[in-house]
């Protein structure tokens, strides 16, 4: 049987430290802070975090922050946090180099959030990520190196 990392509750976790862009590196290598899973924010809460986390070139981080409103949040809500998990999950990579992935999930998270733009709940900017997601997928399609995360970062919410 293999060994499995295993959290306070038995759940399986993957306890390997990661580096800035959520790749596994070896055991007893120094890698980046996680972000705690389970976190219940405010909707403007969870925003201003993965935000702040796409700015400093964390998209892998920013989609966990992302992926707890989905999974937390009202039902109604779910396919527009999910969307923005893929969008954040798309960037990273793309800064991986991963370019086909990075554009199968920008056009998904684009598909999943453009519905929301008639409403834009929480001031999210849905037609400028749409057009985001468009236009660094059709990037990477064309054959796009890496991508630098934090310069590439979209605005998350309008007026920002």
């Amino acid at each position: 049987m293999r060994y499995r990392d295993r959290d306070e509750e038995g759940r399986a976790r993957n306890a390997r430290p990661r580096d800035g862009l959520g790749r596994p590196l070896p055991y007893g290598s120094a890698g980046v802070e996680r972000q705690p899973e389970g976190v219940e924010r405010t909707p403007v809460e969870s925003l201003a975090e993965a935000q702040r986390l796409l700015d400093r070139g964390r998209p892998f981080h920013a989609h966990e922050v992302l992926e707890d409103a989905w999974k937390l949040g009202p039902e109604e809500e779910r396919q527009l946090w999910r969307g923005l998990a893929q969008l954040a999950v798309g960037l990273t990579h793309a800064a991986r180099g991963n370019r086909a992935g990075a554009a199968t999930l920008l056009r998904r998270g684009a598909a999943a959030v453009g519905p929301f733009g008639d409403r834009a709940p929480y001031r999210v900017d849905v037609t400028g990520l749409v057009r985001w997601a468009d236009r660094l997928a059709e990037e990477q399609e064309a054959g796009g190196g890496v991508v630098d995360p934090a310069g590439s970062a979209p605005r998350l919410r309008g007026g920002e």
